[in-house]
């Protein structure tokens, strides 16, 4: 096996060269599927690697020494300003191809207010809105969605559907 040559350190990733493959390491993040009354709380927020604004449900970074549960429940209050009950859905690599990032995603229920300060970067606002439509919208170009987001919506559908 190669040895993983470092070509960049940062932050959030590390480029290394391991053999002829490139390699992205990020850091592993979480997701939270937030419900209510049939609705699924969205963040829209502008996204400067994509350039546009996106509408994702609550996400974020696992910070050093925190389980990907503690991460979701302080993306959540910081966020949404809504502490609840989690419940662990699924973990899945985001694109194993190239990258090791890793998405905890979690079901959060029985919500109530919480306090967190977000994050000084972050410049966004959250909606209830019926993941059915925003599915559409994103099949239909008018809303750009992430892997996270759609997940979400694909649990939220296939939860209900065995309704």
């Amino acid at each position: 096996m190669p040895e993983r040559e470092y070509i960049y350190r940062g932050r959030i990733i590390n480029l290394a060269l391991e053999g002829r493959y490139e390699i992205v390491e990020h850091a592993h993040a979480v997701a939270i599927l937030a419900e209510r009354d049939g609705k699924v709380l969205f963040v829209r927020q502008y996204r400067p690697a994509v350039k546009a604004a996106t509408l994702e449900i609550p996400a974020g970074l696992i910070n050093p020494g925190e389980t990907p549960e503690e991460a979701a429940r302080r993306e959540l209050a910081e966020e949404a300003q809504l502490g609840g009950a989690l419940e662990f859905l699924a973990a899945f690599y985001l694109s194993p191809g190239f990258c090791d990032e890793k998405l905890h995603v979690f079901r959060a229920t029985h919500l109530v207010p919480a306090s967190a300060q977000p994050d000084d970067d972050e410049d966004l606002s959250v909606e209830w809105l019926e993941p059915q439509g925003v599915l559409r919208a994103a099949r239909a170009g008018e809303v750009e969605i992430s892997a996270s987001t759609m997940a979400g919506i694909l649990f939220h559908l296939n939860r209900h559907a065995a309704d």
